[in-house]
């Protein structure tokens, strides 16, 4: 009986692509859900859990997202600044009109493991709100959110 040893990625084997996604008139969660995919590298075949095999991932137009039902009214963004009583609470129609690629963030950010690794795969994510972003050199490939 041949024993053969399952073949992980090496630094060398790993390739990161650049991809930029396009908010406008796409629902919040599955933009961050397409995203987190890509920044983990779940849609290779390579992917391993321990490793950071994904791409780079730029997100436009991030001010454009969609909310769907109320949640512009309803959903609320908390923080907590380190002093007693420093609750900050703020709704999404003002975090939109204020930081809006801190909700793409925040949601995206939500769906990456919670440790080290996550840490890393967060760090490629670049969010923009408008439609214009200064990583052209990189030659990224629009992809669409389905």
């Amino acid at each position: 009986m041949s024993r053969e040893s399952t073949k992980f990625p090496s630094k060398a084997d790993i390739t990161r692509a650049w991809i930029v996604l396009d908010a406008q008139d796409v629902v919040l969660g599955k933009l961050a859900s397409k995203a987190a995919m890509l920044l983990m590298g779940k849609h290779k075949p390579s992917y391993t859990p321990f490793l950071d095999t994904g791409d780079h991932v730029v997100v436009i137009n991030a001010a454009k997202v969609r909310l769907t039902g109320r949640k512009d009214a309803q959903k609320v963004y908390r923080r907590f600044t380190g002093y007693p009583g420093g609750l900050v609470e703020v709704t999404a129609a003002k975090m939109r009109a204020t930081r809006p690629q801190r909700m793409v963030e925040d949601a995206i950010s939500g769906m990456l493991p919670k440790t080290k690794l996550g840490k890393q795969m967060y760090r490629k994510l670049k969010v923009y709100a408008g439609d214009k972003h200064p990583h052209a050199a990189q030659k990224p490939v629009a992809d669409q959110v389905a």
